[in-house]
């Protein structure tokens, strides 16, 4: 291709690229050698100099054509690009404007929704910062937690999300947002946990929340009454020590018509939203389940007052 141009560079039959004012003064030499040739051929009688002054007209006016020709398709050319490059940037302006038009929106209904965009804002700069500077391990850490989010966010909009094994985040989040009540069911009594750091924090959460006037309700599920032991007794004392309501329930002294019905873990916030264990913690591999949707959160709301109303005092001489 010719450098300024952008046409097609004459090749002589080797494929040797031959400049393009060469070629011009190589046709201009034939076409004034033609003319010359010619001149004298029509009219011998002429003198010397007249046949070579209209020889270099001609050929001056063939290099004169030739140039203009050459402008022609450098001008074509021109045109051609620019219209392809006012095309591009037209797109690419339509483009960003939508881009910046969504961008707009969201942040609008993030305005109406009553949430913090300068929250959003932080998030999506520090992003930024971490995917230019930092190291490669940290950069697939960062995309991996915003995808994660991005995808709890889409679950979110049909009122309930998964997560694989237990999320104390989750439950530590949620105690942090409750306004009006915190109700809990714990299946399997695993004593061991609520002497652990986890359990230390869960519970300081919840005095927090307890501090904040959130009503705190426990229920503790044991199979037989042989499991009512003084380890029992006195995780429920430590915890009605910090305002936290408990009560014991026995599975075999329940009604047949309570017996039957779910003794999942879960915790109600709220009345409005239910942490879940779709598992029971000893049967292992426990998945998280946060559910919303009306029918499954009336039914576990009705099945702890049912418990609640059956158990007994969880931290007898305390309260």
């Amino acid at each position: 291709m010719d450098g300024e141009s952008g046409i097609p560079s004459p090749v002589s039959a080797g494929g040797v690229r031959i400049p393009p004012v060469l070629l011009k003064t190589l046709v201009t030499v034939v076409v004034a050698t033609i003319a010359y040739v010619i001149t004298n051929l029509i009219n011998q009688s002429q003198d010397e100099l007249w046949q070579l002054a209209v020889s270099i007209v001609i050929g001056g006016a063939a290099l004169i054509v030739q140039y203009m020709i050459d402008f022609e398709r450098r001008l074509s050319s021109v045109e051609s690009a620019l219209v392809t490059h006012h095309r591009d940037m037209k797109n690419l302006v339509s483009e960003k404007f939508i881009q910046v038009g969504e961008v707009t929106g969201i942040f609008g209904k993030l305005d109406r929704a009553g949430l913090d965009t300068e929250n959003v804002k932080v998030l999506l700069q520090s992003a930024t910062e971490v995917q230019s500077q930092g190291p490669d391990i940290v950069k697939a850490f960062a995309r991996a937690e915003l995808a994660r989010l991005a995808s709890t966010m889409v679950n979110l909009t049909g009122w309930t999300t998964e997560w694989p094994g237990e999320n104390n985040d989750w439950l530590l989040g949620l105690t942090g947002c409750a306004e009006r009540n915190i109700d809990a069911i714990s299946s399997s009594v695993d004593l061991a946990f609520w002497v652990t750091e986890p359990a230390r924090r869960y519970l300081d959460a919840q005095s927090e929340a307890i501090g904040r006037g959130v009503i705190v309700r426990r229920v503790f599920i044991v199979e037989a009454a042989a499991d009512v032991n003084s380890e029992l007794e006195e995780i429920c004392r430590s915890q009605e020590r910090r305002l936290i309501r408990t009560k014991i329930v026995v599975r075999s002294e329940l009604p047949n018509d309570l017996k039957g019905g779910p003794i999942n873990d879960c915790v109600l916030f709220d009345g409005e939203l239910c942490y879940e264990l779709t598992a029971d913690r000893t049967q292992g591999n426990p998945t998280t389940t946060l559910n919303a949707r009306v029918p499954r959160l009336g039914e576990r709301i009705k099945r702890f007052n049912e418990l609640w109303d059956a158990g007994r005092d969880g931290g007898p001489g305390v309260r």
